[in-house]
């Protein structure tokens, strides 16, 4: 399906003073007033990644931004090792069942068209691609690639209905000498094949120079440009280095070029930070991407925990989403050794559900800890299935407080197998309250 002309991006609607339908529904459900929106979509604060095409395929909008809610993104996508388009809408449904805001479809094996179509016919939620995965797919190697190559394939994926793609435009020769001290050198993957190709051709980065191209495609489909940290550190030691930083900088220059196509942009950020330079990465984004909203991986606060990484990152990304960043992309516990399967999602995304909502509650955003304070006052009465539906895994829950007691009578009791009935503090200050009640009752 090709774009029409009549359509243009949610950005430029704005600006002309227009609430869009998906504007409208990103109010609703942020409990927002729709002109609020409208101002933060038309300033670049906020983005509604929603293709036109996919949008007409059944695309439910969202609002990514600081005056939304923190929303989380799920990898998925296959390799050249392990590929199925079952396996791939199966890690999509587990995603979003769960509470991945958007997904990202990473293939980079076989029938990788196949699979995206896919994933975007099932996805309600924002697909996001990194083209350059394809297109050096299509090719013997990477230095074959010409700008017209990459271009036509943002456009292809564009055409699919592709609502936000991570392109590596901001990596240029210059940043590559600064490289050379890292401890784990350039660990982007789009960002290892840019520097790739430019050290052979000794050019300028072609993302770079066609800048304005990208935009003009991404402007007829209403693309979203999640602008790519080719340079995002991969171990604490290279964190905020000069090469993550000058990148950055060229970020800021390069959102302001899209902002003048009315195409809508997102900042990606890294990667292994140590907790007391959290702050620090998001105050430099904020100030030199002009307050673009910042979708970040994890970040790691640790560089020990391969097999738990998931819960290394969720402390960084809690941390960034409290100071600001707006998307948080999940870390599964295969992170740096293989590919998730499906239980590594739903462990990705709980962990980073719970990092989201965490934030919320750390910026006082209202309501936020509504269900908090529900599940607590349930944990008092020993109502276990309110417990459970309130959990955001109330199946993982269940499982876990039912494992533990022999008898079925016992799984509603006033205690759980932790402490039993003579030691749950709860059970005993209830006792407790009808002591002081019946203290305080005239005899």
């Amino acid at each position: 399906m090709a774009a029409s002309s009549r359509h243009v991006t949610q950005m430029a609607r704005a600006r002309e003073g227009e609430i869009t339908p998906e504007m409208k529904k990103v109010a609703k459900k942020e409990t927002i007033d729709p002109e609020l929106v409208r101002r933060a979509v038309a300033e670049g604060r906020m983005i509604i990644p929603a293709n036109v095409v996919h949008l007409e395929a059944g695309l439910d909008a969202i609002g990514i931004g600081p005056e939304a809610s923190v929303k989380i993104n799920a990898n998925i996508g296959n390799s050249s090792l392990d590929s199925s388009p079952d396996k791939e809408l199966e890690k999509l449904a587990i995603a979003t069942k769960y509470g991945a805001d958007t997904v990202m479809d990473l293939s980079t094996g076989a029938a990788i068209d196949e699979i995206r179509q896919a994933i975007i016919e099932a996805a309600t939620v924002p697909v996001g691609t990194v083209p350059i995965y394809q297109a050096v797919k299509e090719v013997r190697s990477v230095e074959e690639l010409s700008a017209d190559d990459i271009l036509d394939m943002v456009e292809h994926q564009a055409r699919q209905g592709v609502d936000y793609m991570t392109v590596h435009c901001g990596i240029l020769r210059e940043h590559l000498p600064l490289t050379m001290h890292r401890v784990t050198g350039i660990v982007s993957r789009g960002g290892s094949l840019m520097a790739q190709w430019m050290v052979h051709h000794g050019k300028e980065n072609p993302l770079y120079e066609h800048f304005d191209r990208l935009c003009e495609i991404a402007a007829r489909y209403d693309v979203t440009l999640s602008l790519g940290d080719s340079l995002r550190p991969g171990s604490l030691a290279d964190a905020c280095d000069q090469a993550q930083y000058a990148e950055l900088q060229v970020l800021g220059e390069l959102t302001l070029r899209a902002w003048k196509h009315g195409v809508q942009v997102m900042i990606e950020g890294p990667g292994h930070v140590p907790m007391h330079l959290i702050e620090e990465n998001v105050r430099k984004q904020q100030q030199w991407c002009h307050g673009a909203p910042f979708y970040v991986l994890g970040p790691l606060v640790t560089d020990i925990a391969p097999g738990y990484d998931h819960i290394s990152s969720a402390i960084g990304a809690a941390l960034m989403g409290w100071y600001g960043a707006s998307l948080l992309c999940y870390v599964t516990p295969k992170e740096h050794l293989g590919l998730p399967d499906v239980e590594d999602v739903r462990e990705g995304v709980i962990a980073y559900k719970i990092a989201a909502h965490a934030a919320d509650v750390a910026r006082g955003r209202p309501g936020a800890r509504d269900r908090d304070d529900e599940l607590s006052r349930a944990r008092y009465a020993f109502d276990w299935n309110k417990q459970f539906e309130l959990s955001l895994d109330p199946e993982r829950a269940r499982e876990f407080h039912d494992a533990t007691l022999s008898h079925d009578y016992y799984k509603s009791a006033e205690f759980c197998s932790m402490c039993g009935p003579k030691f749950c503090s709860m059970r005993i200050t209830h006792k407790i309250e009808e002591g002081i009640r019946a203290m305080d009752t005239p005899s």
